[in-house]
């Protein structure tokens, strides 16, 4: 459970209708397997001890008497296991039949949860036989019924019964867990909203919902909704194949999903069991983040009963779950082309209305042939074709000096002339020597100095040429340098709006690609292939044979480790330690331990001292979750100390492990 993630089970055991003794053996076996595996929330179908088809047999004593001992068995057959089970039976309480969820731990029953929306639109469904819990709800949790005591028969103590209920794990608080049932998923405000207020995290939902045409695309996106709205852990149990088929067909169709994401699903009438990791530490965080998302009150004030879980085993959570190595870049291949045109089209929203605010129909751009000039220059095209404005309003200048090669110089050449821009060619290395000259600087010194004198010198070019021709300077600098500070301070840092100012390098990187495979010209599309297979380089540096010198992942490390970083420090404020163990799941077989945690610690110790650039930056598009503007996105000191975030890398480096 180290870092948050905790693993979690969903099942739908073989069983026999009316036979709890059968079918309790087969949960225990189900439990034993998957509790082995580090399980500690299992979560079973609705009526799994019984059957959920038993019709009028509900009515029957024998039934309802053989269930309390198949819940005492379960219980017992339980007793060593280090993890939570939720299961349900038929439950009589105080002379009425409720459909209710138990919860058991290490051999006890901690609580009885009964059903609220009893469904009875068709005579196959509960409404024939079992009471709803009667609630009505009102504004908050006040609204929801009260909890009552319940006897069972194998236990000394009264169990708490009723909906306000929430587990909570003693050692990791962001671990609670509450309970609803199958139909309370489908009302207008379900029950799970309402333990979201109160603190819960996580629900299990045992259900049985038959299978007709199109009813599991319907779950799953109700699955789906639910967990992104209450930003919870939701598990779905659903009945199988050992349900009566006289009427109808159940297909254990289980899902475990996230925030608004699935992360496990077995497809209805196949394999049932399904195991993950949740994430509840992201999930706290994202309640945290997100504003609207009303502040969690106490869950006794409230009238909750909270059961406190002391879990034997906290140890560290074997993760089964994938991590995308390149979290900013769309993975549904089948929607690219809508999520790329989406992205572009926010870009060149944004710059269009600036250009109809300031009445400006010229641009400049600084084309270097590299790919954060090209996806502006791609951007500013689409918007100058919005507005209907020529593109020979977009000034495409090339300022070779002595970094730059032959193939970004003809990339540049070959990308202005293809997309129908005007091509301005002004070479700076005459003024940069007189610069140098003016200020003493040999020129045979390659430092800082030598490099950014040539970066200010082409956006003093670029602002002047703007001026010439009443135009905006459009800004190409990315977001994955503006995190690492690698900029140079009023120089390729400076702009008059930035349309990349949101965009990360791997992002950058899949909009070219995306425009490259689409795009009708030849030409064009050769030209974008060769920008793609270039070398990310400020090319600041001479080159040698011809060829970059200056590779920029060589000296602040791969974009695809440094972005893999920006989003989860930002996104959701992770431990260090934390997105290092990540990252080195995700990169496993790319990167050893070691160089993801080397360039981690560059990336912690260049964003904090680099805030300053950051906190100056030009407009610019908020294209994602993830932003650094400091007018909204990222206000952070720039002087703020890293020290907290570094003690946290030092106590996991693998090189003193």
């Amino acid at each position: 459970m180290k870092d948050g993630f905790v693993k979690v089970g969903v099942c739908s055991p073989d069983l026999r209708v009316a036979d709890p003794a059968y079918n309790c053996g087969k949960m225990i076996e189900k439990a034993v397997e998957i509790s082995g595996q580090g399980a500690k929330l299992l979560v079973f179908p609705e009526f799994c001890i019984t059957g959920y088809t038993c019709g009028d047999l509900f009515l029957q004593e024998p039934l309802l008497a053989g269930a309390l001992k198949g819940l005492e068995a379960f219980a017992k057959g339980t007793e060593q296991l280090d993890t939570l089970f939720v299961a349900g039976l038929p439950l009589v309480h105080e002379g009425r039949l409720y459909n209710a969820a138990a919860l058991v731990f290490h051999g006890t029953v901690l609580g009885l949860v009964p059903k609220t929306h009893i469904p009875s639109y068709s005579e196959f469904y509960e409404g024939r036989h079992f009471a709803g819990s009667g609630a009505v709800y009102e504004a908050g949790c006040e609204g929801m019924p009260g909890n009552a005591q319940h006897l069972l028969p194998f236990q000394s103590e009264p169990v708490c019964f009723g909906m306000k209920q929430i587990a909570v794990c003693e050692s990791m608080r962001e671990f609670a867990v509450a309970v609803e049932i199958c139909e309370d998923l489908w009302v207008p405000a379900p029950p799970s909203s309402y333990h979201a207020m109160a603190g819960a995290t996580v629900f299990a939902n045992t259900s049985a919902s038959d299978e007709v045409t199109g009813k599991a695309a319907y779950r799953r996106e109700l699955v789906k909704g639910q967990s992104a709205r209450t930003i919870s852990g939701y598990l779905y149990a659903d009945a199988a194949g050992g349900e009566s088929t006289t009427d109808l067909v159940y297909g254990g169709h289980n899902l475990i999903a996230e925030n608004g994401t699935i992360l496990a699903e077995s497809e209805p009438f196949g394999q049932s069991d399904r195991i993950t990791e949740l994430d509840v530490k992201k999930l706290a965080a994202e309640r945290r983040r997100i504003t609207t998302f009303p502040a969690c009150d106490s869950p006794e004030r409230l009238g909750y009963k909270k059961h406190v879980l002391a879990f034997r085993e906290m140890g560290e959570t074997t993760l089964t779950r994938t991590f995308e190595r390149t979290p900013f870049v769309p993975m549904a291949k089948t929607h690219r082309e809508e999520r790329c045109n989406e992205i572009l089209n926010i870009q060149a929203a944004g710059l269009e209305k600036r250009l109809r605010h300031t009445g400006c129909k010229s641009v400049v751009i600084g084309l270097s042939g590299g790919l954060d000039s090209t996806l502006a220059l791609l951007v500013t095209v689409r918007a100058f074709d919005r507005i209907g404005v020529g593109r020979k309003g977009i000034v495409s200048v090339t300022m070779p000096c002595f970094g730059t090669t032959g193939r970004t110089y003809q990339n540049a050449v070959r990308l202005a002339e293809n997309l129908g821009t005007q091509l301005r060619e002004i070479s700076i290395e005459k003024a940069v020597r007189q610069h140098f000259e003016d200020i003493g600087h040999d020129i045979n010194i390659h430092d800082v100095t030598y490099e950014n004198g040539q970066a200010r010198e082409r956006t003093q070019i670029l602002m002047n040429i703007a001026n010439q021709v009443n135009g905006l300077v459009i800004g190409t600098g990315d977001m994955s340098e503006l995190a690492l500070g690698w900029a140079t301070y009023n120089g390729d840092h400076m702009s008059m709006y930035g349309v990349n100012c949101s965009v990360p390098k791997t992002l950058v990187r899949y909009l070219v690609r995306y425009y490259a495979d689409s795009c009708d010209s030849d030409a064009l599309k050769a030209a974008l292939y060769d920008v793609l297979d270039t070398p990310v380089s400020p090319e600041l540096l001479p080159p040698k044979d011809g060829e970059i010198a200056q590779k920029t992942e060589d000296i602040v490390g791969p974009y695809e480790l440094h972005d893999f970083y920006l989003y989860y420090a930002l996104r959701f404020g992770f431990m260090p330690s934390k997105i290092y163990r990540m990252a080195v799941y995700a990169f496993k077989g790319v990167y050893d331990e070691h160089v993801i945690y080397k360039w981690l610690y560059t990336f912690y110790h260049r964003f904090f001292r680099q805030q300053f650039k950051r906190s100056c930056i030009p407009d610019g598009p908020k294209v994602g979750s993830v932003a650094l503007s400091p007018r909204g996105d990222l206000r952070m000191p720039s002087d703020a100390s890293d020290a907290l975030w570094k003690a946290d890398l030092e106590r996991i480096d693998p090189g003193t492990a």
